[in-house]
């Protein structure tokens, strides 16, 4: 019998990963909810056989796309998925059993996760620092303050707090080194209208080190060099991604770049 538990996939373009997504869940979870930001291919004739809980909706702000999400299903624990993420059976267990004997004041997990560069698996480095993976819709909700575009924050119930899983979740993160080059194109952006809107301030100085520290942290000090070539990959692009994010901060700061056309897409 399906475990009486809600699973949120967010979705845009996905025609070529959604399936195995859904598979990974379906026939375990009895309630499954795709948010799907509004794709131009067969995403969501691919998802109608799995639910018919389809939601075409622009994502504006992820933290109120989120809790968009979180008013459609109809149980109280939520896992939440990108449609490159996979759960493990090691996993669906003790999210289950998390559910069913958990501790009554943690409102979310954070779970581990094994990312990819394709095929290869970046098991050192930090790529496996944990993620919330389920939450109790009750006690936990997403920020959705103008500047959270990206990593939108939780608020919790007083009185309640968060817990860790121990399994992890496959992450099929990055396509290639062209579709990681262009995640970091994207989230830089994102990273940096974050800084500009809240108000951040961000001398170059801090931003040459915080691309340093980054590349150091992922190579060295969290041995991302036991990954090999790709490791070395990672380690550079994450460092650069530092460096993207405070190029275009700067730009909003002195041409007012990106804010405008960010302002025409919400």
């Amino acid at each position: 019998m399906p475990l009486a538990l809600s699973v949120v996939i967010i979705a845009k373009n996905e025609q070529g990963r959604i399936k195995d997504c859904l598979e990974s869940v379906y026939g375990w979870a009895d309630d499954i909810v795709v948010l799907d930001d509004e794709s131009t291919d067969n995403t969501r004739a691919i998802a109608a056989g799995f639910t018919d809980k389809i939601f075409i909706r622009h994502m504006e702000l992820e933290g109120k796309h989120r809790n968009f999400g979180a008013s459609k299903v109809k149980n109280d624990w939520i896992i939440l998925l990108d449609c490159d993420e996979r759960l493990t059976d090691d996993l669906k267990k003790e999210i289950a059993d998390a559910v069913k004997e958990g501790d009554p004041k943690i409102a979310a997990y954070w779970a581990p996760q094994i990312n990819y560069i394709g095929d290869v698996p970046l098991n050192h480095g930090g790529w496996s620092n944990p993620h919330i993976r389920l939450y109790n819709k009750n006690y936990v909700k997403w920020s959705e303050a103008d500047f959270d575009v990206i990593h939108p924050g939780l608020k919790f119930t007083q009185g309640y707090r968060g817990g860790n899983l121990k399994a992890k979740t496959i992450h099929y993160s990055f396509r290639n080194v062209e579709n990681f080059i262009a995640k970091i194109n994207r989230y830089s952006t994102l990273e940096a209208t974050k800084w500009y809107l809240d108000g951040r301030k961000m001398p170059l100085g801090k931003a040459m080190w915080r691309a340093w520290d980054r590349f150091f942290r992922r190579f060295i000090a969290k041995k991302g060099y036991k990954d090999g070539y790709y490791g070395f990959v990672a380690a550079v692009l994450s460092g650069f991604h530092e460096f993207a994010a405070y190029s275009k901060y700067r730009e909003m700061k002195e041409k007012g770049y990106y804010i405008n056309d960010l302002k025409a897409k919400v």
